[in-house]
Parts: structure tokens; sequence; C-alpha cells
């Protein structure tokens, strides 16, 4: 009974036990079976070769290291690591939706500059809007990155970074990074985040040529001019901008590509345009003739495509994650686009007699150009003036191209060459200035441009921006007629007047894009020769 006593009470259990492991007899037991357990492992020791005694030291010492060493390994990293960390995953993310955002803009240019143009070259342009991607992706991972952001003079990247090579320990920030890609440092992504954002940006350059040298031109010899500009040419005053160049270190500001990526692109479709010369039946008895697009609601459609885009275009250089920089671009991006249209539909209702819808869907387009290069630094009132300039701009724009005879189908010289100088040009105009508070008492940047000549500022950012403007189109005027002259006398640029008159979707690619439906001739003018021209003076097929 009293040992279930005993049993039931676990209090009086461990006082039972404690006592008895401390009577003489239970210590000399244990003290017996130690001192046996020493003696045979000292004789099992003894046995072992002078070689094994020696590492039995070491193997204490690396088996103490180890565990050392796994629970520093399995402890959890601090909050301040935590938090880096999750920023560059936030960034990541934002970065890599706003390059996506870009890249969707492939689809607008398509759409646009196929509604734009006659039937019978829809396949010749949305083939040339789909491969030119392609190729400005094979240009700029082979060689045009490198040249435009790795490490070397004022002029161009000597470091190579050629196929996305050499060292790099990105995200690495500021004086931490370590690499041949320092121009880029300010961000806290990837390499590979940092490659794709700028690689949407190089296509789009690429893609302007095309709507301007647009029903005309021989495909194969728009494939090697693209490989080239995004290779060669873009990446080289690129490189002056935003790879660390000589227009950086004199203070030449261009947030998002009004001059590196749209006057560039401009440059280069005007001396294409100029060097093609016009479409057949243009231009008659020094007067330009209309020759409308077959699709305007494509064309609606890709402008606002495009419209969509430019929230990743603007909103997504800042690369990163910072809430009230991407809503302020947003919202000066969109205000400037509103404004051109706006714009433009006014001065076209007065101008030529309607509110044409073609000048209203450049005049949005150019409202969005032209704000790109200030976005991050000017005020929302500031970026309406911006696109009303714009949206008038264009109008005019487009006129005067005619009246020098510079035939572009679309529109894009007037759009992204005149308003990218305007929008490189508003820099030093509209630019509030460094740590100047704009939503409460937070500053808008603490670092870029000086302020502007209408905030006080003087003429010295404007006059740094002019001089941008003028090297850029020096540049990229020579090297595209090289370009475009090589090109000519090689291969020979322009198709053959039956091919023109007949459509390049039959010339050039042996197939329609309506195939089964009637073609038009006259004002609908698809497939005639003189579509658009007065119907006495139409040629029909």
């Amino acid at each position: 009974m009293m040992n279930q006593l005993n049993f039931l009470n676990p209090f009086k259990q461990e006082k039972s036990t404690k006592r008895r492991r401390q009577t003489p007899l239970n210590r000399k037991v244990k003290y017996s079976r130690l001192t046996l357990s020493f003696h045979r492992l000292a004789s099992t020791i003894g046995k072992l070769s002078t070689t094994w005694q020696a590492c039995i030291p070491l193997g204490i010492i690396i088996l103490l290291f180890w565990n050392y060493a796994a629970i520093a390994q399995d402890a959890p990293p601090s909050t301040e690591e935590q938090l880096a960390s999750l920023k560059v995953a936030l960034d990541t993310v934002w970065v890599m939706v706003a390059g996506m955002l870009v890249f969707f803009m492939n689809a607008g240019f398509g759409m646009l500059e196929t509604g734009f143009c006659r039937q019978k070259n829809a396949v010749n342009v949305l083939t040339k809007n789909l491969i030119v991607f392609a190729l400005s992706t094979i240009a700029f991972w082979s060689i045009g990155f490198g040249l435009m952001f790795s490490n070397g003079g004022g002029f161009i990247g000597t470091s190579g970074g050629f196929f996305l090579s050499g060292a790099d320990n990105s995200p690495a920030m500021g004086d931490a990074y370590e690499g041949i890609f320092k121009s880029l440092n300010w961000t806290g992504v990837p390499l590979m985040a940092k490659f794709f954002f700028q690689l949407v940006f190089a296509g789009t350059a690429a893609t302007i040529v095309s709507g301007a040298v647009a029903e005309r031109i021989k495909f194969l010899d728009f494939l090697i001019f693209s490989i080239l500009l995004v290779g060669i040419a873009y990446p080289i005053t690129g490189h002056w901008i935003w790879g660390g160049g000589w227009l950086a270190g004199k203070g030449f500001y261009d947030f998002a590509g009004s001059a590196v990526v749209h006057s560039v692109g401009g440059w280069a479709a005007l001396m294409g345009a100029a060097f093609l010369g016009p479409r057949l039946g243009k231009y008659q008895e020094n007067e330009a003739i209309a020759l409308p697009g077959h699709n305007m609601s494509i064309a609606t459609l890709g402008c606002l495509i495009l419209w969509f885009g430019w929230f990743g275009f603007n909103p997504g250089s800042t690369m990163a994650a910072d809430p009230n920089a991407i809503a302020h671009i947003a919202i000066t991006t969109n205000t400037a686009g509103a404004f051109g249209g706006v714009a433009s539909t006014i001065v076209a209702w007065l101008y030529l007699g309607k509110p044409d819808l073609s000048m209203v869907i450049n005049g949005i387009l150019a409202g969005l150009v032209g704000v790109t290069a200030s976005c991050a630094w000017i005020n929302v009132p500031s970026s309406a003036i911006i696109g009303i300039v714009a949206g008038v701009m264009v109008v005019f724009a487009v006129t005067l191209f005619d009246k020098i005879k510079i035939d572009d189908p679309v529109g894009a010289t007037s759009v992204h060459l005149v308003c990218g100088v305007w929008g490189t040009l508003c820099v030093g105009l509209f630019s509030i200035g460094p740590n100047v508070p704009l939503h409460g008492t937070t500053p808008l940047y603490t670092a870029g441009p000086a302020a502007g000549l209408f905030f006080n500022g003087g003429l010295n950012q404007l006059i740094t921006q002019l001089i941008g403007i003028v090297a850029i189109a020096g540049f990229t005027v020579t090297i595209s007629s090289i370009f475009w002259l090589a090109l000519k006398y090689t291969l020979g640029i322009r198709v053959t007047a039956e091919e023109e008159i007949e459509g390049l979707d039959i010339g050039e690619h042996g197939m329609e894009a309506y195939n089964g439906f009637l073609k038009e001739t006259g004002h609908g003018g698809s497939s005639s020769f003189f579509s658009g021209m007065p119907k006495s003076k139409s040629i029909k097929e």
C-alpha cells in the first residue's frame, strides 16, 4: 500500500529517489562505472597509431566549429535584412511589370501603323512590327546593352558586357556595387531585370522607324537597319545620357526617353523617309494628296494601347517601387496626353475644318512623348502646358513635312521627333528644382535637374538640354544616313513601282491581310495606285 502511494505521489517518489542516490554505496557504484568506461576508452585510443591519435583533437575542433556554423546558418535574418530583401523583391516585381507594359506597346504600334496604312500593305506593316522586337532582343542582348551601360569613356561603354557577360553583383547599389555596369547602380534590382526594362525601350526606338518608312521599303533592308540602330546607334547616344557618358557629366537629364528613345527614333525615321522618297501618288503638282488609312478603328485601338503602355514607360523608369513617385509620374503623364489630345482636336478643327481622328490620335501621343523627359520633375499644371504645346505642334508639323515632301504615313516624325525635342527642352523650362516640396513637406525629388527657366532657375539647364539635342541630332542623322546610304547602294532600299502599286503584302509576303474581301479603289483604296486622289484622277486596277 505504501509503495502504491509512493508511485501515485511523484513528489514523494522523487524525494525517495534522491535519498537513495545520495547513499555512499550508490556514489561508489557510479564512480566505478565511470572509471571503467574511461579505462576502456584509454585502452582503445592506445591501440591506435600515432597518426590517428593526433587526429582526435582535430576532429573534436571540427565538430565544435561545424555545430557552431550550423547554428549560425539556421539563425533567422535580422529585421534590416528582411526589409532589404523585401524591397528588392517589390522593386523587381514593379520593374518587370512596367517592362511588360512597355513590351505590350508593340501591339499598339502595330495596330496604329496598320490602321493608318492602306489595306494592301497591312501584312507588311504587321510583320515589321512583330519581327522588329525579336531582332531588337538579339541585337541589344549581344552588343547593345554592353555598349550602352558598361563602364567606359564618355562616348561609349568599353568594358564589354556583351551577351550580359562580366562581373556584376546586382542588386547591390551605390558604393556596394561591384561590376561593369556602374551606370545602373542606382537601382536595386537584379541585372536581368535591368536588362529587360532597357530592352523594351530599345525596341521602341526601332518601331518608330517602321511607321515613317511604311508602304515602300524593302523588308530585308528594314530588318538590317533595325539591327544596326538597336545594336550600335541607339546604345551610343544612350550611353551619353543613361550610361554615365559625357552628356550626363554636363548635367543633361532625360527621365524616361524623350531624347534617348523618341528623338533618336525620330531622327532615324526622318532620314529613312528622306532617302526612300514619297509614296507613288503622294505629291501631285506640289500638292499633298491624301492616302487615307484603311482602318481607323484599329488605329484608335493602337492609340489606347500605347496610352496604357505609357503608364509602364514613364512611371516604370523609377525602377523602384516608390509609391509617391509612381503616382505622381502617372498623373503628369496622363495629364499631358489628355491635354495633347484636346489641343490637337481643337487646332485641327479650326485649321483643317474638321476634328480629324488621326490628329486626335497623334495629339494624344504627342503629349505623352512631350512629357516623357520631365514627368518626374514637374508639377501637374506644367504637364498640362507641355501637352497643349505638343498637341498644337503635331498638327503643324504634319503640314510642314508635307510641304517639304517628307512622306510619313503615320506621322512618326511629327510625334516622336518634333515632340521628343520639345519634351527634352521642357526639362530646362519646367523642372521645379531639387528639394522643393510639392505634396506637403516631401520634396518631389532630391537629385535631378536644376530648376527650369519658368521656375526661377535661369538658362543653365535649358542650355545643357539644347547641347544634348544638337549632339543627338548630329550623331543620329550622320550614322543613320550612313546606314541608309549603304543599304541603298548595295541592296536597294525601295521596292519596285509594280510591287508598290500591287501592295507589299503580295510583293513582299505573298499573302493578303483580308483574303476573300472585296478590294476597294479610289478614296477607300487600299489597292488603288492613287488611293485617296479625286476619282477623276484615280487609276483603278
